[in-house]
């Protein structure tokens, strides 16, 4: 067995790691017996060092098999998710996840919360009265077979190697460290027991990975590694340079997501991301032969609410009410003072600091500056326009939804400086590229 500090030596010197010193390291921090300086250590020598290909899939393993890990033996149908590099307004899993549900795939979506600028998935599960985002081992197991797909947090029981590393790297400037990210998200992905994987790498100003080679060779390493696993795996480059949908802010995105599902406002660019990533998995769980048809046979289960149907169904069994898709607004609270921001001048959307966009809903009460702060589900922001759009002095330019003036008022000062009123510019695509698992090679950093 080597030990703590010389396994961290021999990462700060460049040397590969062997799989039985990298188990034995990681299973000494899901035992409490590795601390988290030596915890930071590691992390920073792995940020400045990389780690071979070999060593990557090591560790995504070793904390895959540090807790729990769910099975499916007796499902009928593929055990498929996807996961987001996250973004604003990216309500992508709310309304996937009963979708594919209802063209025969089993979706146990373990889901995040928000994360700086980021929306999570999980605080705006928490927007709906009751909704249960902890449930019983047990009732996520009913409820994906029964509904076909459910969605929770991780869990301490699930990799949980993984929440004592992030919970450091979140400390000591690693988060951006691509090995350690493709561990953290690969490890969680295979303990759902998973016949497929569909990744959405966000690109752009308002992404982790702001530069689209960079989110290229995220997706890359994560496509090798999730092979070496054995989990079949796809990935798109998508733009995060705008919010993805036409609100930001929980409650918000939720009754978006309502409206999607029920046959209303389809927002183009949410629309295309989610048949985009929909259509993958289905092609990947053996659901549908080709993109066109997997694309024909989503379209179907929205306009027959078969969709709406299973997320009802989901909402219901873990604890949320029964009719929230009849009566969205009788549950989804509104902020007091809901008032849009007029444009300043006439011209076209020409830039959106998605970022600077993202931290107004945080400053608004809808996300958290530290991990201890409540959530103010009702606040955030809706009505966005798109790059390229044109719009006239004083038409809004979004609307913001807030707890009180003074916040209406400071978030408008900010906003006036995130979306730029100026040029024409080209519309952006919402999906850049497909890869696959031999698409790309990977890096070491």
């Amino acid at each position: 067995m080597l030990l703590p500090a010389e396994l961290i030596r021999a990462k700060r010197d460049g040397e590969e790691l062997s799989q039985g010193a990298i188990n034995d390291f990681v299973n000494g921090i899901a035992g409490g017996q590795v601390g988290d300086a030596q915890i930071g250590a590691f992390t920073m020598a792995v940020y400045f060092q990389g780690m071979s290909m070999a060593e990557q899939s090591a560790f995504t393993v070793a904390m895959r098999d540090s807790g729990r890990c769910f099975s499916w033996p007796d499902v009928n149908g593929p055990v498929l998710d996807k996961h987001s590099t996250g973004g604003v307004g990216d309500l992508v899993s709310l309304v996937l996840g009963p979708m594919l549900a209802a063209c025969g795939a089993y979706i146990p979506m373990i889901s995040g919360r928000g994360l700086g600028h980021t929306g999570g998935t999980l605080d705006k599960l928490e927007s709906i009265p009751g909704f249960n985002v902890n449930p019983s081992h047990e009732l996520f197991n009913q409820t994906v077979r029964q509904t076909g797909f459910a969605m929770a947090g991780q869990g301490s029981d699930l990799a949980p190697a993984d929440g004592r590393i992030y919970a450091v790297r979140d400390v000591t400037a690693t988060v951006d460290s691509s090995p350690l990210i493709v561990a953290s998200i690969l490890s969680k992905k295979l303990a759902e027991g998973l016949d497929g994987l569909v990744l959405d790498i966000k690109t752009g100003n308002g992404a982790f990975m702001c530069e689209r080679n960079l989110s290229r060779d995220l997706a890359a390493n994560l496509l090798e590694v999730s092979a070496l696993a054995g989990l079949p795996c796809r990935a798109l480059v998508t733009d995060m340079n705008q919010p993805l949908a036409s609100t930001a802010g929980n409650a918000l995105e939720m009754a978006e997501a309502i409206e999607f599902l029920k046959g209303g406002h389809r927002h183009p660019r949410l629309e295309e991301v989610l048949l985009s990533l929909g259509s993958e998995m289905l092609l990947l769980g053996g659901l549908e032969e080709s993109p066109e048809i997997a694309r024909q046979r989503l379209n179907k289960v929205l306009e027959s609410g078969l969709a709406a149907e299973r997320f009802s169904r989901m909402v219901s069994m873990q604890g949320g009410p029964g009719d929230l898709l009849e009566q969205p607004g009788k549950y989804l609270l509104r902020a007091p003072v809901v008032r849009a921001l007029a444009a300043p001048d006439d011209g076209w959307i020409e830039f959106m600091d998605t970022r600077a966009i993202g931290m107004c809903v945080v400053g608004l009460g809808g996300g958290r500056r530290h991990a201890e702060d409540k959530i103010d589900h009702r606040v955030g922001l809706s009505g966005f326009k798109v790059v390229g759009e044109p719009v006239s002095k004083g038409d809004p330019l979004v609307v913001i939804h807030a707890a009180d003036e003074a916040a209406w008022q400071h978030v408008a000062e900010k906003l006036l400086g995130a979306i730029v009123v100026g040029r024409k510019m080209d519309a952006l695509p919402a999906v850049y590229e497909q890869l696959n698992q031999t698409s790309y090679k990977h890096t070491n950093k």
